[in-house]
């Protein structure tokens, strides 16, 4: 476990324990929306393995009160900062003191700004299969996509009209702080083709700054790089450049704060296993920290389609006329529900449900990525509350890295299109997800009735909320049908 930068708490003895954390936060946020569902939390035993249930009912509570959702999601957040440490060298304080510490003159950061040398592109273009798409290629895709409930219709509007704003692409009036600016969802080739100026936090790997640099002098656009003090003219940039967000969260905020211009702060991190939450946490924190000392700092985030989400009657509808359709899993779904006790291709959602309640949680990417996910949606939710301006987009099922090398999720993958679920490729999603920031910070969402609606607004799931299956029942035959796709 652990035992520097911001870490798990002590829960017993020496124990850092990720379940413990969990347990507790979990029960914390359900606590005055769900009593019986908070003491469910707090005693359940086989944290690692049932902690789905629990997660699923954080939704549920707040399904019919939009006030009882965003006091959840509040609850939350102050339980994890509440519980959360930070370990230096010579001690350990709270997550809420870590920023009390001033960074000594050797711990502070630089900036090398690269700008590149290629044209600044003014046409929203979409990569697919081989193809760029762009204007009626690209309208036609998009109706495509919301025809077979691949997204949803307002996203496919959102793309149309910033492919009929161009000038919308043109961002040179923000700094988009871009936090796990080497990962493969975010949408720093985009920001940059389209002339942007890109904030860049990562780890400090030569070769993952390499690719940014290269990156950067392709397109229009400007990269603002984090070195060391005093470092900033060094021929080797990708050896020194820089920051960890996990053991410098106050350098790294003391930089940020003096980046002149208004700042859009994109959560982009990823890391496995329990390290997730810790640098998510890390980043909530950041962006706590920004926010307090610069109101007009927009959030930027990534929801992954594997979460519970509630979807709107019309995916219910859509999901509901698939599931009566004839087809050959239709006839086998009968033999298959009893040989596997109910278990399998289970109905996605009651009839007329509205919402009904996607649960596409799987199972093995356990419970810290759970918690680092869902704090990113109980920040979008309490941020967009106290009126930033927050875009929060489900994105597709995609192939990251991530995800293939994990062999159970790659063979999925690989069989999901036989229940009609499209697996995006990074360019693809990454692209998608570039251009719905963008329609976002020129048209800021407003908080509505429902959390649960501002959740849905311009989702691209990839068809599991619209699937006939609830995905979960549906993911080991989809593993079974992908894994030689996957194996090869």
């Amino acid at each position: 476990m652990a035992s520097s930068g911001v870490v798990f708490p002590v829960s017993g003895g020496t124990d850092r324990s990720t379940s413990a954390l969990g347990r507790a936060v979990v029960a914390d946020a359900l606590r005055a929306v769900d009593p019986i569902g908070a003491r469910a939390a707090e005693h359940e035993t086989n944290w690692r393995s049932d902690y789905l249930v629990h997660f699923r009912r954080l939704v549920e509570a707040g399904l019919s009160d939009g006030g009882a959702a965003r006091r959840s999601a509040a609850a939350g957040l102050a339980s994890l900062h509440d519980r959360m440490r930070v370990v230096y060298a010579d001690g350990e304080v709270g997550l809420r003191e870590a920023f009390a510490r001033e960074p000594a003159l050797g711990e502070r950061l630089d900036t090398v700004p690269v700008a590149g040398d290629g044209e600044v592109e003014r046409e929203l273009s979409l990569p697919y299969r081989g193809e760029r798409l762009r204007g009626d290629t690209l309208a036609r895709q998009l109706d495509a996509w919301v025809a077979a409930g691949v997204i949803e219709p307002s996203c496919a509007e959102a793309v149309r009209a910033v492919a009929s704003h161009p000038d919308w692409l043109d961002l040179s009036d923000l700094r988009v702080v871009a936090l796990g600016a080497g990962a493969e969802m975010g949408p720093v080739h985009s920001l940059l083709r389209w002339g942007g100026d890109v904030v860049a936090v990562d780890l400090p790997r030569p070769g993952l700054w390499r690719n940014l640099l290269q990156t950067a002098g392709r397109y229009g656009g400007r990269l603002h790089v984090p070195v060391p003090a005093g470092k900033k003219d060094r021929a080797d940039l990708a050896e020194v450049a820089g920051a960890d967000l996990l053991h410098e969260l106050p350098v790294v905020a003391q930089w940020l704060l003096g980046v002149e211009g208004r700042l859009v702060v994109g959560n982009y991190v990823y890391a496995d296993g329990a390290t997730n939450t810790r640098v998510c946490t890390a980043v909530d924190a950041l962006t706590e920290r920004l926010r307090a000392a610069r109101a007009d700092t927009a959030l930027a985030f990534l929801a992954t389609p594997t979460d519970v989400f509630a979807a709107p009657a019309e995916a219910v509808a859509q999901a509901d006329a698939k599931y009566r359709q004839s087809s050959l899993l239709r006839t086998l779904r009968g033999p298959l529900r009893m040989v596997s006790a109910g278990r399998l291709l289970r109905r996605n959602y009651p009839p007329d449900a509205d919402p009904g309640v996607c649960d596409s949680l799987v199972a093995q990417q356990g419970p810290n990525y759970a918690l680092a996910k869902r704090l990113q949606r109980w920040r979008a939710a309490v941020a967009r509350e106290q009126g930033a301006t927050v875009s929060f987009k489900v994105a597709p099922p995609t192939r990251t890295r991530s995800v293939v090398k994990n062999r159970v999720l790659a063979a999925a993958y690989a069989g999901a299109p036989a229940f009609g679920v499209e697996v995006f490729e990074p360019a693809t999603s990454n692209t998608l997800m570039a251009a719905l920031l963008v329609h976002d910070l020129r048209n800021p969402p407003p908080v509505r009735e429902h959390l649960w609606q501002e959740e849905a607004t311009g989702a691209a799931h990839g068809g599991l909320w619209r699937m006939p299956y609830a995905p979960r029942s549906a993911l080991g035959l989809a593993a079974l049908l992908g894994f030689g796709g996957a194996r090869n």
